[in-house]
């Protein structure tokens, strides 16, 4: 008996495969076959053994996983590509079809002139040609008469003209350089920097704030106001402007006294008449034409000897001042007192 179970293990190895998983639903890979099995082994009447048919199982398994593969992607991240795709291509072909459309409406017919055409020129009135062509001239042209054109002139080179060139307006977006111009009217909306002399032959009307870097000359100048930083040198006489101050008689005059004031606001002389019997008090009273801001410094100067012995004094406001003595002055004399006023 235990011989014959030895025989039996010794029969063809082909009885020993593995045999493959008994689930239907499981795929099967190249280690779970036996390439020797029964299944896989095909022997025909001669004992030739044909093994073709677990090459075509390996095969079938390798479509089965990559078909796994793809199904594997999920389905909305493909057609979000695909998406991507399609706008980059629909983007493109307008891209494509506006470029040709604008190089259609850019580009202009040329056509070069017959001598039929040259001679037709030679009429009063004759028209060459359509909007969409170029008239190219070759040689030099020269117009004998007058040249108008409807639309805007684009000059590719430099322009001369010989003559006088009237504009209704110009507009110059670079430098430019003139040698000579006559502008009945200019309006500079921006800086404007002259190299050399400017002479104005009327007058000149800033309305902002005037900058003089170097020396000022003017014959005549008249401000409304003047604020000097530096001190103020004269070289020729100061000379006050303005209307006459009024006045009014002081007690300080006497029967019969009189007074009068010559000269401006700022300086002046004020005259005095002494009557009979004058007493201590105010010669007169001077009315500033123009009213100060604060109340003005007044320096009152005495002018002849009758006035040398007077014990004078001034009051003052900012709408006009007084001369006064505190003793009696001499009756009738002629004397004066010279005013300076500075605020």
């Amino acid at each position: 008996m235990e011989q014959k179970n030895e025989e039996d293990k010794k029969e063809d190895p082909q009885s020993q495969a593995v045999k493959p998983p008994e689930d239907d639903n499981s795929l099967e890979n190249p280690s779970t076959i036996d390439e020797n099995s029964e299944d896989d082994v095909k022997t025909d009447a001669d004992g030739v053994t044909d093994t073709t048919h677990g090459a075509e199982i390996k095969k079938k398994n390798r479509v089965l996983r990559g078909i796994e593969k793809l199904t594997s992607f999920n389905i909305y991240l493909l057609l979000f590509g695909l998406i991507i795709v399609l706008a980059m291509i629909v983007t493109f072909l307008g891209y494509q079809k506006n470029k040709k459309e604008e190089e259609k409406k850019d580009a202009l017919l040329t056509e070069t002139l017959s001598q039929e055409t040259l001679d037709q020129l030679k009429q009063s009135d004759v028209r060459v040609g359509d909007p969409k062509k170029i008239l190219s001239i070759e040689s030099n042209a020269i117009f004998s008469g007058k040249v108008l054109v409807k639309e805007s002139l684009e000059v590719a080179g430099q322009l001369k003209v010989g003559g006088t060139l009237s504009i209704p307006g110009i507009a110059v977006s670079g430098a430019s350089t003139f040698d000579q111009v006559k502008v009945s009217g200019l309006e500079v909306s921006g800086n404007t920097a002259i190299q050399g002399q400017l002479a104005i032959q009327q007058g000149l009307t800033v309305g902002g704030n005037l900058s003089v870097a170097g020396a000022l000359s003017a014959s005549q100048l008249t401000l409304d106001g003047l604020q000097l930083n530096g001190d103020l040198s004269f070289t020729r006489h100061v000379v006050t402007g303005g209307a006459t101050p009024g006045k009014s008689d002081g007690s300080s005059l006497g029967s019969g006294g009189t007074s009068s004031v010559s000269g401006t606001d700022t300086a002046g002389t004020v005259n005095i008449n002494t009557g009979g019997g004058p007493g201590a008090g105010c010669f007169a009273t001077v009315s500033f034409v123009n009213k100060f801001n604060s109340t003005p410094h007044v320096v009152v100067t005495p002018i002849g000897s009758a006035a040398g012995g007077l014990n004078y004094y001034v009051n003052r406001s900012t709408s006009s001042f007084s001369i006064c003595t505190a003793n009696s002055p001499p009756a009738g004399q002629s004397f004066a007192f010279d005013y300076h006023v500075f605020e």
